[in-house]
């Protein structure tokens, strides 16, 4: 099935009639329920050791163009598994196991680098956790829409990201508690346990509860057997698709360092316990998540994708600006509260968009791989160039140029109006 512009800007008739007569699904309080507690811990197993790895690696001798290059090599790889990933989530009926391989290499991960830190392991620890994270995004959408299906996709993705913020609060709090306590390293056995918390609730989901072909956007329909080459072609095809995903990525190259620098840039003042500080930057951003990503369930169904998303681009080079005027203890309020709004909104946003645009293809996860792809492409060159600015031209210049990256976002979403409104008249 070839996509094109016009045979995706009005729903598949098939869907509506399948999401008014959607069968019994089998385990469906016991599904929902572990499906909450998996995103709460894969959360901190998605992010690994994440705005922590700098600081860590600053205690041990790394300077930050370093820092920030290694992070991008992960990046890159993760980048580079996310359309690969997507393929296999939407053929394979084994998601459960490969929630459980993704923790395991996470875990895997932390252990590595807290044993060494040296360059190589390291930068082996990112490659690990970076594929790992390529398929848990596609992963949770997946079984997501494999459970509730279409109809209940948009209701069930916002309390997803709201489990999932609250789990990233939660594991930053006590990341900040346990290092302050206990020293940095300590924060690898946390990441170990919310491991093993995930895969124990992935466990818990009824393999039964999971309509695999309703996960990757087919309805009653014959699985389609279209080769991966031809459909990857077909996504060229897609205006919406690329629009959205070229957008997603001038915003994270702009939004992915800047909660780690903005760490490194306070406590390398003097002005923040490292452990302590750079959990309040994660806590006061997932606290606002959790919030907005409720709210964006009732702003996706009255406002449409289109409002919401512009709001999220916008919310950066606000972002960028307090960033580098005021790199103080307090400046974490400001700019985390920008960064949940923004990351918030389009937590439930862009896999609800991906979704309803793809339905009726098959290749939904697909869809969900090249948008993450586009993310990735950005938020992986993010921290090198980051990090390179900060060290060459000082912390505010780079606060300010990687702001200035979401002004070509509003841009380009802005001048693809007409064309990406239409999208809203798909009814949630």
């Amino acid at each position: 099935m070839l996509l094109n512009e016009e045979n995706v800007m009005t729903p598949p008739r098939t869907a509506t009639v399948v999401a008014d007569e959607t069968p019994a699904i089998p385990g469906l309080n016991r599904a929902l329920f572990a499906l909450c507690a998996l995103n709460f811990f894969m959360a901190d197993v998605q992010a690994g050791i994440g705005p922590f790895l700098g600081v860590f690696l600053q205690r041990h001798g790394w300077q930050t163009g370093p820092i920030g290059t290694v992070m991008t090599v992960g990046g890159v790889a993760g980048m580079l598994a996310t359309i690969p990933a997507g393929a296999l989530i939407d053929h394979t009926t084994k998601k459960r196991l490969l929630v459980i391989v993704a923790a395991f290499c996470t875990i895997s991960a932390s252990l590595l680098l807290l044993s060494s830190q040296s360059v190589a392991v390291v930068t082996v620890s990112q490659l690990a956790t970076a594929l790992a994270g390529a398929g848990i995004g596609p992963l949770m959408a997946a079984i997501t829409l494999g459970i509730v299906r279409q109809k209940g996709f948009n209701i069930q993705i916002g309390r997803n990201q709201a489990w999932n913020h609250a789990g990233n609060m939660a594991g930053a709090g006590l990341s900040g508690w346990l290092g302050w306590q206990f020293g940095l390293s300590a924060i690898f056995f946390l990441e170990v346990a919310f491991g093993l918390f995930a895969i124990s609730a992935v466990l818990l989901i009824p393999e039964k509860s999971i309509d695999h072909k309703a996960a990757r956007g087919l309805d009653d329909k014959p699985a389609d057997d279209e080769g991966t080459a031809e459909g990857l072609r077909s996504f060229l095809r897609h205006k919406p698709l690329l629009i959205l995903a070229s957008c997603l990525c001038f915003f994270h190259l702009g939004n992915a360092a800047m909660l780690p620098l903005y760490g490194m840039a306070v406590v390398s003042a003097g002005k923040g316990n490292p452990a302590m500080f750079t959990a309040m930057t994660v806590m006061v951003a997932q606290a606002v998540m959790i919030i907005v990503s409720l709210l964006a369930i009732r702003f996706v169904r009255d406002r449409g994708y289109w409002i919401v998303l512009l709001i999220s681009f916008a919310a950066l080079p606000l972002r960028g600006l307090i960033a580098g005027s005021f790199i103080q203890h307090w400046g974490v309020w400001p700019v985390q509260i920008l960064d949940g709004i923004g990351a918030g909104l389009q937590s439930v946003a862009v896999p609800g968009l991906v979704a309803r645009l793809l339905n009726g293809t098959g290749r939904i996860n697909i869809g969900q791989g090249v948008v993450m792809t586009a993310q990735g492409i950005g938020a992986s060159l993010s921290p090198a160039l980051g990090g390179w600015l900060a060290e060459d031209l000082g912390y505010p210049v780079a606060f300010y140029t990687l702001g200035c990256f979401a002004i070509v976002s509003l841009g380009l979403w802005i001048g693809s109006a007409s064309t990406l409104r239409s999208a809203d008249q798909v009814s949630a």
